[in-house]
């Protein structure tokens, strides 16, 4: 019994420290200092082509600010960027003209961007579709 009770105990005060740190002025400070270039904004990005019998994946971690680490990173970035971090308000690429083929391409996008956790999946029917909607952020081939 006594084990228990100090688990709790134990438990609950780690919890009351990660609060006060977490409410602590200087830690709001911390996250949003002027000049922040959100040095933390990051998603690890894979796409997957094809069905589940014959998929291929490839994975990429993006990073911005700087941007880094994906053949496109400066413009994924940017999109990213003007998007607020929510790759489904990206605007989709006007004047593109996708074949009706289905080539299944699936995407999973997760990390942190601005303090914020990212997940994003979607499926489109070919990979013109991806890129017209999700612009630079899924093209890990450059």
């Amino acid at each position: 019994m006594t084990h228990t009770t100090q688990a709790t105990a134990v438990r609950g005060a780690l919890l009351a420290a990660v609060a006060l740190l977490a409410a602590s002025p200087a830690s709001a400070a911390a996250r949003t200092a002027p000049g922040d270039t959100h040095r933390g904004d990051w998603l690890y990005l894979t796409v997957t082509r094809g069905d589940a019998r014959y998929a291929e994946t490839r994975g990429t971690l993006l990073r911005c600010g700087p941007p880094r680490g994906h053949a496109r990173a400066a413009e994924a970035c940017a999109e990213l960027t003007a998007a607020g971090g929510d790759i489904g308000a990206i605007p989709q690429t006007k004047d593109v003209f996708c074949p009706m083929i289905y080539a299944p391409v699936t995407v999973h996008a997760r990390g942190e961007w601005h303090g914020r956790l990212v997940a994003y999946r979607e499926t489109f029917s070919n990979a013109c579709a991806m890129g017209a909607r999700t612009g630079a952020v899924f093209a890990l081939d450059g």
